[in-house]
């Protein structure tokens, strides 16, 4: 793996400590109880978001200058085991999309689901969205947890692991430039480089960053040689700080950035006290500021807030999110990490 420094990951760490901001599209809040009462009067499925402002949501976060947009990979949307059909675009159809129509903002996946993919696509794709976008790209994968899938793709479930890790070096080779009249070597397929094969466009740096979703059916140790960040679960305070402090120790020669989502539900009342809920936090802006603090001491490099449980106009909490906690935790310039990616080289 190579240490030079990647850009758009860069993007997303600042260097005084304080964590960077994000958001989990769909920018849609079909979760509420508004919009759930709505959805069942109408008969309109649970976990199918509205995407007919997805674009200008999109802009509009690009513009407030949230540090990152995050895409999932659902490839088949499950209404009887999970009912939730993820941000519904195809992934990398959906980010040369979002590459054209935002300037500033890292695009993400969090995350796709590797061993249902061929390798050399992905790297094809992922390539492409990096070269796009300008260099904005951090590919997020994770090995998948829903069986159902498998079988339909071709691929043995309980061999996702190998199959993750042995997708995860041909990822890397395929994005590595080569001499002249060589191409890829890729022995376990008997490819050879004198054979000339290889895929292009090649990525804007060394590599494409590499974060990879919880475990991946992998040890932390594998995890923290082989990806360039970890994109690990919302947990509460007490679990992060195990976490986080076993990545710094593992990652101790090398540091590497600890990402997390995180869902939010935002009261309009900014005194609001912070209650959990799934995988987040209901909240008002102030607590909401106290928690991402202490998010960030424990080591937090980056969250990226799922609003879709929440029951206010989207736009409404984007706008106090840019304005009121923004601030507090600001996106690096795009500058700022070229002259610290110079100052590295």
């Amino acid at each position: 793996m190579s240490d030079a420094p990647h850009t758009a990951l860069d993007r997303l760490v600042n260097p005084d400590g304080r964590l960077t901001l994000g958001l989990e599209l769909p920018l849609d809040n079909d979760w509420g109880a508004t919009r759930l009462r709505a959805d069942h009067e109408a008969g309109r499925p649970f976990g199918v978001p509205d995407l007919t402002e997805h674009a200008r949501l999109a802009r509009l976060a690009d513009d407030l200058g949230f540090a990152a947009l995050w895409v999932r990979d659902v490839p088949l949307y499950d209404p009887q085991q999970f009912g939730d059909a993820g941000s519904v675009f195809e992934t990398f159809t959906h980010l040369g999309h979002l590459a054209a129509v935002t300037e500033r903002t890292v695009l993400g996946t969090a995350a796709v689901v590797l061993p249902l993919r061929r390798p050399l696509l992905v790297a094809k794709a992922a390539a492409t969205v990096d070269v796009l976008s300008g260099g904005r790209f951090v590919l997020g994968l994770a090995s998948g947890d829903r069986p159902v899938e498998y079988p339909l793709f071709g691929e043995d479930f309980q061999r996702r692991g190998a199959t993750f890790r042995q997708s995860v070096d041909i990822l890397r080779t395929a994005w590595t430039a080569h001499p002249p009249e060589q191409g890829m070597s890729l022995p376990v397929f008997g490819l050879h480089r004198d054979r000339g094969l290889d895929v292009l466009p090649k990525p804007t740096g060394a590599t494409i960053p590499l974060a990879i979703a919880g475990h991946a059916q992998q040890s932390t140790e594998w995890i923290a040689q082989n990806a360039d960040a970890s994109l690990n679960y919302p947990r509460p305070l007490g679990a992060l700080r195990l976490k986080t402090r076993e990545w710094q120790q593992l990652t101790a020669d090398n540091r590497k950035p600890y990402l997390t989502p995180m869902q939010l539900d935002l009261s309009p009342d900014p005194d609001t006290p912070a209650t959990a809920i799934r995988l987040g936090l209901r909240t008002g802006r102030h607590a909401l500021v106290d928690h991402l603090t202490k998010m960030s001491e424990l080591g937090v490099a980056h969250v990226s807030f799922n609003l879709r449980p929440g029951d206010r106009p989207v736009e409404e909490v984007l706008d106090e999110l840019a304005q009121e906690v923004l601030p507090h935790f600001p996106s690096i310039a795009p500058s700022t990490v070229q002259s610290r990616s110079a100052a590295t080289a």
